[in-house]
């Protein structure tokens, strides 16, 4: 006999920090860190279906040119990606009566637009996108999964604990790649790299305010890091977890960055926001072929 999951719905049968009942979300959605944002992407909607908000999550369902698409905004870091992933999941893989997993499971399709700093000083900052082919993650978030270290790419995750000379006393590293199904589609003639996910965004990113950071020189290393022919190319704080547990669960995932800074040029773009713009109008040209 099936043992039930650990399924936590709120006073209105839906799921917890979502909000969401089956049938409210589409298969395709976009995820957005910044609450606002999303309400930007529900805009382009041809028209709108459905929508909820949640402490810092909103969420619309709507069509695009005919295609049904979901825009939701998850917040920053790797732990909200870690709550929104699952719970989209189970409003898909899992019975909300029964609490079971499903027999037949739904493929989701799960991309993340976001903003980032370049750590190659070759990178434009202005209308400059850049496609996370894999994500190096320094929030030891998937080695809580049992299922974490089978999707790591472990020969990259090995180069770059020997080539940091990573200190035992932090978080282990992964590295995880994207969705090659998402990346041909969406990715097509933009510039790919390997993304850097740290659990924070001052002392894991080098960055120091009042505190000291245990290690002022991971910005110098990681942008000198090398396997094969890729580098990794921007910081954010997210996809690590979107890939890894996306890979878990049998989803596809991709992040598209928008380069609003570089920290090795010390360049900021003048208009992020119209970069933006840009870049989520490509998006949804381009995930009709989805």
């Amino acid at each position: 006999m099936k043992k039930a999951t650990q399924l936590v719905l709120n006073d209105k049968g839906a799921v917890y920090h979502l909000n969401l009942k089956p049938g409210q979300i589409a298969e395709t959605i976009f995820l957005v860190g910044d609450p606002a944002r999303a309400g930007i992407i529900a805009e382009c909607f041809d028209e709108i279906e459905f929508q909820t908000s949640n402490r810092e999550i909103n969420t619309f369902t709507g069509t695009y040119k005919g295609k049904r698409l979901s825009v939701l905004s998850t917040g920053m870091g790797t732990d909200n990606i870690e709550i929104v992933v699952n719970e989209l999941d189970a409003v898909f893989n899992i019975d909300f009566e029964s609490k079971l997993e499903k027999e037949e499971k739904t493929c989701l399709n799960l991309i993340r637009i976001g903003t980032s700093g370049a750590l190659q000083e070759d990178i434009p900052v202005d209308n400059s996108y850049i496609v996370s082919r894999y994500a190096l993650g320094l929030d030891g978030l998937a080695y809580f999964y049992e299922d974490g270290p089978f999707v790591m790419e472990r020969e990259m995750t090995a180069s770059f604990i020997n080539q940091m000379n990573w200190d035992d006393d932090l978080p282990k590293p992964y590295a995880i790649k994207s969705s090659d199904y998402l990346l041909n589609i969406l990715g097509r003639d933009l510039r790919k790299g390997i993304t850097l996910t740290a659990p924070g965004f001052y002392a894991p990113q080098g960055r120091e305010l009042r505190l000291k950071t245990t290690d002022n020189t991971i910005i110098d290393r990681a942008r000198k890091f090398e396997y094969g022919e890729s580098q990794i190319t921007n910081f954010e704080m997210e996809t690590s977890a979107l890939y890894s547990l996306s890979a878990m669960l049998g989803h596809e995932a991709l992040t598209v960055c928008n380069i609003i800074a570089n920290r090795i040029s010390n360049k900021f773009s003048p208009d992020y926001h119209s970069s933006m713009q840009k870049l989520i109008q490509l998006m949804l040209e381009r995930v009709l072929e989805v």
